[in-house]
């Protein structure tokens, strides 16, 4: 690690230095975990460091036990942090000396708010231009405005994902840096923690260019222009209609895909994928966090695109069944058991042994069909209750005319078959042969009969868990249903 020294503001270090800065006022959004993992990949690809900063300085929105989701979610995805967490609100002093600097500078001044009524004076604006050559003191109800330069000036940066961006100070009202009410705006805290910290690169989304130039004047204003300094703003994630993720109309909450049994190593794969890909073709691993595998390694911020990424739930869960497949039938297990003791058949589940015996039998066959692990129990509640719950489309479709017969001769043939699931798939396919009947027809109402859809684990198998005698009482309840037109 390079050596770093403090100053009056800020640090100056020699080694990579990034930071992913949440608000508590709500859950942790897909698109702030994108940004903590661009940001954790870019330190852990240059041996620097990943820190955390928890901005809540807005009193009535933030709240304690919004920061603890914070960290549950990035501990979720493995995403550790360099250095204990730096509360913004904490801070309140060096914000304020922050924006003495300023003033005693010339950068900035006191101005009064313009009432909305007498707004037509002064363009519009909340504020009086002139205040900037009027010298006001400090008075209650007044805030501190920072001086853009009036000289015809820019502020300009080279963008490692957008390249060179340029904002004129011309279209660049003075802003607030100081409330009325003392606290500092987000601009200026932004500058002075970066500072702070020590951070070397700025890595945020896209809708946070606009606040950029401020930023840097600021930091210019504050002696901290440094060339060493860079900033990357990721491209926007869009839905499926191709706007911007809301948490009004999308699922965006990240711990609520961890509740529905999606895995983190899956969800950390997929969202990496947002704007960026592996150079040369190269596949992201199964399990990208791995520093044994090199992942890091590969990722350049430099590499993510500028284009807007769309999040693709279908391909998630695509992602994620390849992440379960993977896993060890153990394991699987493992991380299936809190789905399944939770499920309606619970108590009946979590009371007899033999219970528990069945699904461990079966689950194998289960991990090669779910995508998500809240999906598990659907699949074999049928074991676990005394009578399955019917799925009408699947009846209505399995149920054809040449049923009841097939059903007949099912029951006539079951209490001679010999009992394992090989044998049973041998001796059902010769009846259905037998009888003239298409096998995949001639499976379906007896799988309807059993299960209660359409789909689920291998008939055979199930047949076999289930054993002989229930089996017979669900093909005869369901020949009775269809007799009588149920």
């Amino acid at each position: 690690m390079g050596g770093c020294g403090e100053g009056s503001l800020g640090r100056v270090t020699d080694s990579v230095r990034v930071r992913f800065a949440p608000s508590p006022t709500g859950f942790l959004h897909l698109g702030s975990a994108r940004a903590a993992l661009f940001n954790w990949l870019f330190a852990r690809r240059h041996g620097g460091q990943f820190l955390l900063r928890i901005e809540d300085t807005d009193r009535d929105r933030s709240r304690p036990e919004l920061i603890d989701v914070i960290f549950e979610g990035l501990e979720w995805l493995g995403l550790d942090w360099d250095e204990p967490p730096v509360h913004q609100s904490q801070r309140d002093d060096a914000h304020q000396a922050a924006v003495d600097v300023l003033l005693a500078g010339g950068h900035a001044y006191w101005s009064d708010a313009v009432p909305e009524g007498e707004r037509d004076r002064v363009g519009g604006r909340a504020y009086d231009p002139a205040d900037r050559d009027r010298g006001l003191p400090p008075a209650r109800g007044r805030a501190v405005r920072f001086k853009v330069p009036h000289d015809g000036g820019v502020t300009s940066w080279n963008d490692l994902i957008r390249g060179e961006i340029t904002v004129e100070h011309e279209h660049i009202e003075d802003f607030v840096i100081r409330r009325a009410d003392g606290s500092p705006t987000f601009f200026l805290a932004n500058a002075s923690d970066d500072a702070h910290m020590g951070i070397t690169h700025v890595i945020r989304g896209e809708d946070l260019i606009n606040i950029t130039p401020k930023y840097l004047l600021l930091r210019a204003a504050m002696g901290l222009e440094d060339a060493t300094l860079q900033l990357a703003h990721m491209p926007l994630i869009v839905n499926e209609q191709r706007k911007k993720l809301s948490k009004r109309r999308d699922d965006v909450s990240l711990m609520d895909y961890r509740d529905r049994g999606y895995l983190a190593s899956a969800m950390v794969n997929y969202l990496c994928l947002l704007g960026w890909g592996p150079p040369d073709g190269e596949e992201v691993r199964i399990d990208p966090l791995n520093l044994n595998d090199g992942f890091p390694t590969m990722f350049d911020i430099t590499d993510v695109s500028s284009s807007p990424a769309a999040f693709d739930t279908k391909k998630l869960a695509h992602i994620n069944g390849e992440h379960l497949r993977a896993l060890s039938v153990e394991a699987f297990a493992e991380l299936a058991m809190p789905f399944m003791v939770t499920a309606p058949f619970a108590d009946r589940f979590g009371s007899d042994p033999a219970d528990r015996t069945t699904f461990e039998r079966i689950l194998p066959e289960v991990q090669t069909r779910v995508t998500t692990l809240d999906e598990v129990p659907g699949y074999v509640d049928f074991f676990f209750v005394d009578s399955p719950e019917i799925d009408e489309t699947s009846w209505n479709k399995a149920m054809v005319p040449d049923a009841a017969g097939w059903l007949d001769a099912v029951i006539a043939e079951v209490p001679g078959w010999d009992w394992d699931a090989t044998v049973l798939h041998e001796s059902f396919m010769g009846l259905a042969e037998e009888l003239g009947a298409n096998r995949r027809k001639f499976q379906a109402p007896v799988r309807v009969a059993l299960t209660g859809r359409s789909v689920g684990p291998p008939l055979f198998e199930s047949m076999e868990l289930l054993g002989r005698d229930e089996v017979l009482r669900r093909l005869t309840v369901a020949r009775s249903q269809l007799a009588g037109g149920g």
